[in-house]
């Protein structure tokens, strides 16, 4: 196949050889050495679109957070303090003594917010004031192992709200989710797989299904040897009339899951790359389903963006006695570097009946796993036999989240809560879409409105934009003369400008993603101008072989 560039280029070898045969995240990085080399040799600045961290943090939460470590500070020099050396926090009096400190530091950094967070725990939630703030003051100091194992109790109660809320939008079912504080959404993806298998709820080669396009992780995960399942694809091929992706499952596709040889479904909700939410008829096709047709279906929720979209609900709420959800603060409070997310699972669920149900002698081999943790290790439920298998069940008495990590949680989530007039996010939902519009505006085209778009990302379909400005002839051209990594290429060389490709996600062949979040304004302006600058190139190389032929 031709290029625009037809001068022999090592580089570009080397990138066409390994695209679409490793990890779009590991073919950016060949991206960004390339971007980095062409931008020593130019004025331009590297625009990395590629990676989904977003420039913005939450400011308030974490000014409560610090100003409230000085409080634990002062609480551990008071029991002991010898040099460097200090004591232990301690419960009896310490909401008096957090009312003192609160009037001396009265023009600390996020005290106000701070006094809000404890008084949320004690006035709506009920706590005992002492044992409330200790469990964050000795939390926060991290001197002791984290008990629960699974999640701290005042602090899982909060979080639990906080859930309710942004996972449920405040519509949960009855009955309540039990939390495992975790390493991220990452985290979360390793210990379910693990434990799924562990406990032979899933066998290597089991069907499994993945709603596509999704995040590469889920994807990749399922093919290695240790589990290689059978992934049946659901995908996303809905379509406008004038034929443009809606990203969203039509029944057809949907009605793949009737069928009760698949054990489990893994969605990321809102979707990763196209950021869009499955619409409630199609949540309601999917309950029917399940309902109906396949009782047993064993569901995978990550919802880390369901926050920057309107009135969303997960999974997790529509089918809890279905569904594992997962949640990550990474996105939402700008807090990748933290690694803060939870695994919530409903006390009533199916994991918990497929367990009870295993034969026999399966039984006794999964029983056999978890005999040191328990008399009766057949009635350890699920959720609890994850965070046992996250330490490799020999060390569960060493499990759990760092506890500094689960107060920040706590922080965000009671700060979320707060926030009655969401102020906050819709400022994180406007920075999205403002960026969203400056993009299309660079690219010259319409914005469709969509209810269920996050804007977090964009996918954005190439083959499609041929067609519907150019024609078949032309997109036909397109892929006959060029291939998808010719347009990363281009970019990368020429502008410095990294961007993923769209089919390392089993999204359509010729689209890229391009993450929202992690550049300033300005930037998404020129990456618009400079995609449609190349995408124009392709359109005059294609009328001058048109004349050519005349």
């Amino acid at each position: 196949m031709k290029t625009l560039i037809d001068k022999p280029n090592v580089q570009r070898k080397e990138i066409e050889s390994v695209y679409g045969k490793i990890s779009p995240f590991e073919f950016k990085n060949r991206l960004i050495s390339l971007a980095e080399g062409q931008r020593e040799k130019s004025a331009h600045a590297l625009l990395d679109a590629g990676r989904g961290n977003p420039n913005w943090t939450a400011a308030g939460p974490r000014e409560a957070f610090f100003t409230f470590g000085q409080f634990a500070v002062e609480e551990t020099r008071r029991v002991w303090s010898e040099g460097h050396l200090a004591g232990m926090p301690k419960k009896d009096g310490i909401s008096e003594r957090f009312k003192t400190y609160l009037k001396i530091h009265e023009d600390a950094p996020g005290i106000s917010l701070l006094k809000n967070i404890i008084n949320y725990g004690v006035e709506v939630q009920g706590f005992n004031p002492d044992e409330w703030i200790y469990e964050l003051a000795d939390g926060i100091i991290g001197d002791n192992y984290p008990v629960p194992d699974r999640m701290l109790v005042h602090i899982e109660k909060v979080v639990h709200d906080y859930m309710v809320q942004e996972m449920c939008y405040n519509k949960p079912p009855a009955g309540r989710f039990n939390l495992f504080a975790v390493e991220g959404a990452t985290a979360a993806m390793c210990y379910i797989f693990d434990s799924l298998i562990a406990n032979e709820l899933l066998y290597r080669g089991d069907q499994i299904a993945l709603m596509t396009p999704i995040f590469t992780p889920y994807l990749e995960i399922p093919l290695l040897p240790r589990y290689n399942f059978d992934v049946i694809k659901i995908r996303a091929t809905e379509v406008t009339s004038d034929g443009t992706h809606t990203w969203q499952y039509p029944e057809a596709e949907l009605d793949k899951l009737r069928d009760r040889n698949i054990k489990a479904l893994f969605v990321v909700n809102p979707s990763n790359p196209p950021s869009v939410a499955i619409k409630p008829e199609s949540v309601k096709h999917l309950m029917d389903i399940v309902h109906k047709d396949n009782p047993n279906l064993m569901i995978i929720s990550d919802d880390v963006y369901g926050t920057f979209v309107d009135n969303f609900r997960s999974l997790m709420a529509d089918l809890p006695y279905n569904t594992v959800g997962v949640y990550s603060y990474s996105k939402y409070f700008g807090v990748t570097g933290w690694r803060l997310g939870t695994i919530a699972l409903h006390e009533h669920n199916v994991f918990d009946k497929l367990l009870k149900e295993l034969p026999s002698d399966k039984k006794e081999e999964v029983m056999q796993r978890y005999e040191a943790l328990s008399t009766h290790p057949g009635d350890i439920p699920f959720i609890e036999r994850i965070v046992a298998d996250s330490r490799q069940v020999a060390l569960n008495h060493t499990a759990g989240l760092s506890t500094p990590q689960q107060v920040q949680m706590a922080f965000f989530s009671i700060f979320g809560l707060l926030d009655k007039e969401n102020n906050y996010k819709q400022l994180t939902k406007d920075i999205c879409r403002r960026r969203q519009k400056l993009l299309f505006n660079g690219l010259g085209l319409d914005l469709r409105k969509d209810p269920f778009d996050a804007a977090y990302y964009t996918e954005f379909d190439l083959l499609e934009w041929a067609n519907h400005f150019y024609g078949d002839e032309f997109a036909n051209y397109l892929q006959n003369n060029y291939k998808p990594v010719d347009v990363l290429f281009r970019l990368a060389e020429e502008s410095s400008i990294v961007l993923l490709s769209g089919g390392g996600f089993y999204g359509p062949e010729w689209s890229i993603r391009i993450s929202l979040a992690n550049l300033n304004d300005e930037a998404y302006s020129r990456i618009g101008e400079l995609l449609h600058k190349v995408l124009e190139e392709y359109v005059t190389s294609w009328k001058n072989k048109n004349k050519e032929k005349q």
